[in-house]
């Protein structure tokens, strides 16, 4: 294995990681809305991921950074390409991240509103989004001879990566559910595993239907032959058993099976695209490869080198949060800090 290969899995981890840990956040911030009847539970629901949701970045900011260290002309050909969409994604990250610092510094019913509402666009644009670029990705975009996307927004917004980022917006809120019933107690708790109940069916059809169209969609085949389309397969399979062992009553199963649905849908993506990390629609000799848009390999030597030690450093820090904060929250103002 070459470092070029290296850091193409890495690349993929980094992803996987994010939208692994950070999808219950967005999850939590799309039902924040429609589960938080009242202040006291849309504190208890913001509590529940205020300890994390800015640790759980870390991974987005640490995959950018890397697909800029590692394959320059992969970032310049994705970040002009996806300009736009990006540019919405980051506002709606900074609208979020606002929105659970400010709600608490007023008491004013109408102060607490604006900033759930900025919490509620804030997690669903992004999610919105991700699931329209991941499905550009394996649909394939106007890329030319200079490495440069030629097309302009509306040509990302097509049905196909559309119905992507419905599915991912089904997804997501049915883990943040899911999430929500681990971390609360009470009605809230009930409330949340009855939304992840009825968001099962709607995700599993939308699914599906994405599944079987992203097989005629996808442009050209996998440099590692057929093993994406048994991720495919896969994560369906594990997207069913999470409905399966949630009516069972069995929420920490179907939370573990709702994530592994996350880690294998993106493990296929990265998996189709081998070696390429973006694929022309015009002419598939253009698509950009992890050799055509890598740094040089000293950049690659040094970044490993950085990676070995810093890597192991941030997965101990975030799995001691994760574990000083694992206990469920009651309703008890006193115990909330957001």
């Amino acid at each position: 294995m070459d470092l070029n290969i290296l850091w193409f899995i890495l690349i993929g981890v980094l992803w996987t990681g994010f939208i692994f840990l950070e999808g219950f956040d967005f999850g939590v911030g799309m039902l924040l809305v429609a589960l938080g009847k009242d202040d006291s539970r849309r504190r208890m629901m913001v509590n529940t991921i205020g300890p994390h949701w800015d640790g759980n970045e870390v991974w987005l900011i640490t995959a950018g950074g890397a697909t800029f260290a590692a394959f320059p002309n992969w970032y310049a050909t994705l970040f002009s390409g996806f300009y736009l969409p990006l540019f919405l994604i980051l506002l709606g990250l900074i609208a979020r991240g606002v929105a659970f610092e400010f709600r608490g510094k007023d008491p004013r019913p109408g102060w607490k509103n604006l900033w759930d509402c900025a919490a509620f666009f804030g997690s669903l644009v992004p999610a919105l989004l991700f699931g329209v670029a991941f499905a550009n990705l394996v649909r394939g975009v106007p890329i030319d001879q200079t490495m440069a996307y030629t097309g302009g927004f509306w040509n990302l917004m097509n049905p196909f990566s559309l119905l992507g980022g419905v599915l991912g917006v089904l997804l997501l809120m049915f883990y943040g559910a899911l999430f929500l019933s681990l971390k609360t107690t009470g009605e809230l708790m009930e409330d949340a595993r009855s939304t992840a109940g009825s968001l099962w069916l709607p995700t599993v059809v939308v699914a599906v239907v994405f599944f079987m169209l992203a097989f005629g969609e996808a442009s050209g085949p996998s440099g590692l032959g057929p093993v994406a389309p048994i991720l495919f397969v896969a994560a369906a399979v594990t997207l069913l058993a999470a409905g399966g062992v949630l009516r069972r009553q069995r929420t920490g199963w179907a939370f573990v099976f709702a994530g592994l649905t996350l880690v294998l849908a993106v493990a296929s993506l990265f998996t189709f695209l081998f070696p390429r990390v973006m694929i022309s629609s015009l002419d598939p000799a253009w698509s950009l490869t992890i050799y055509t848009a890598s740094s040089s390999p000293y950049t690659l030597q040094v970044m490993t080198i950085v990676a070995l030690i810093f890597v192991p450093i941030v997965l101990i820090y975030q799995g001691w949060t994760y574990w000083v904060f694992r206990k469920r929250l009651e309703a008890k103002p006193e115990n909330l800090v957001y």
